[in-house]
């Protein structure tokens, strides 16, 4: 039988309230033991699922703080075990004396992410929602907190069954007939299996085709400035942000480093890159600034080009033209728009698809590169919850589609049917990963070691 854990579930900081979270076989008796609820029932015998006031006592019966306590009974909890938590109030001091109360009683500190491991392991949930708990709470976006929890619901766990199922019929199938032989067993027809199979083939190619936003959408579009020396690259930051992020002054070159940070516009998060403005120089600092600009640019999904609409094109502005053309996505941004005009920009129009005409001094055209910004990276088609948002996830369908792909090529070169099962089993071994069917212990255990301590 399980020990019992308890944990603070909540950020260790000031808050209006504060939650101990307990899961195991003791729950009960720890309750009574520092819960006494104001109706004089201990909390063991209170209505489950129902908030209970009471008083919080150390062991010599003073009062820690006034609380609610409410009781999960399992196995219908978020555990499958017995599960509690006391809704204290949000002091950090009230919250660690309360955990203590409950080690020095019998329970044990959980580990990170130990709530839901146990969860998954007493079948409440599948390994992908699991992992949608995890992703739900490191949400940076209302669309990752959708995703999530679309996940969280099972819309990719059942996507993935599906999969599994129809490959388990197929395997099934071939067992009989590689079993037994001599048997009188009605055989799948050829066309049929492939059709199965291509089937297969082409949910799963669908399925791997949303990672690469599912990534972006989770960990941000690497997005990167680029441009030469005091053409604004700073000063629109700082106007995305909306605060004094990096030092603007009229010194071309103030820039010697990449500057980063995190932003929202609308639903896509940008991993925004300032760098330093491209040019040759003899400075050998600013030489290492360029080449670090250089480097951010081979590493960004959008580069937004920066030149002055006050002058004329530059061998400078060349150099910085020919690097945001090696960036997949490329919005070129003409900045200082509130200055009488020098720039050509119907022939820039003509060159690039997307010229945007913007003063990061005054604000002039901000929401209408924000707004490009955005249509840059279109929400797609699937369904709320099904993108595959970590490499584990890629993974595992990648081996899966890789297995079906040579078992349908087996088939329709007449390869014998044991080749043909033994690729539908490796498929189904990555499913069973990918879900948590067939996973070994030790890849559990740190894939739950990256949560939160209380979750």
């Amino acid at each position: 039988m399980p020990d019992t854990i308890a944990a603070i579930a909540t950020a260790r900081a000031p808050s209006a309230i504060g939650i101990l979270r307990l899961s195991g076989p003791d729950t009960k008796a720890l309750l009574d033991a520092v819960f006494f609820p104001a109706n004089g029932r201990p909390m063991s015998r209170q209505t489950p699922r129902t908030m209970v006031y009471g008083r919080v006592l150390d062991g010599e019966g003073r009062v820690l703080d006034n609380a609610l306590c409410v009781l999960f009974p399992g196995p219908d909890s978020y555990t499958g075990e017995d599960c509690a938590e006391i809704h204290c109030h949000g002091s950090p001091v009230v919250l660690n004396e309360g955990l203590k109360l409950l080690l020095d009683r019998g329970a044990r500190q959980a580990k990170g992410g130990e709530f839901t491991q146990r969860a998954f392991l007493n079948g409440r949930m599948d390994l992908l929602q699991a992992e949608a708990v995890a992703d739900i709470i490191d949400a940076e976006t209302a669309e990752t907190a959708r995703n999530a929890a679309g996940q969280l619901e099972g819309v990719l766990s059942r996507s993935v069954q599906a999969v599994y199922d129809t490959l388990m019929d197929v395997t099934s199938r071939f067992y009989a007939i590689v079993d037994y032989p001599d048997e009188d067993i009605e055989d799948l027809q050829r066309e049929q299996l492939l059709d199965a199979l291509r089937r297969s083939e082409n949910k799963l190619t669908e399925l791997l085709a949303t990672f690469s936003r599912g990534q972006l959408m989770k960990q941000g579009v690497p997005t990167v400035l680029l441009g030469k020396p005091n053409v604004g690259k700073s000063s629109l930051l700082n106007a995305l942000v909306g605060y004094d992020r990096a030092i603007v002054t009229d010194v071309a070159g103030t820039t010697r480093d990449t500057v980063e940070e995190k932003l929202t516009l609308g639903r896509v998060l940008l991993r925004l890159t300032d760098t330093a403005g491209i040019r040759q120089s003899g400075d050998a600092v600013e030489q290492l600034g360029v080449a670090r600009s250089r480097k951010a640019a081979e590493s960004a999904s959008l580069a937004l080009l920066l030149l002055d609409g006050s002058a004329p094109l530059e061998e400078q502005d060349q150099e910085a033209i020919a690097l945001a053309e090696t960036v997949p996505h490329l919005l070129v941004v003409v900045n200082k728009c509130d200055l009488p005009g020098r720039l050509d920009i119907g022939a820039l129009a003509d060159r690039f698809d997307n010229v945007l005409s913007v003063s990061a001094k005054t604000g002039e055209g901000m929401t209408a590169l924000c707004r490009a910004i955005e249509e840059q990276f279109p929400a797609g088609t699937q369904a709320q919850g099904e993108l595959l948002t970590n490499a584990r996830q890629a993974n595992a369908v990648s081996r899966a589609l890789s297995s079906v792909k040579s078992a349908r090529a087996a088939l329709e070169t007449g390869m014998t049917p044991d080749v043909v099962l033994t690729d539908g089993e490796s498929a189904l071994e990555a499913l069973g990963e990918l879900n948590g069917k067939h996973i070994r212990e030790d890849l559990v255990d740190t894939i739950f070691s990256r949560f939160c301590v209380g979750k």
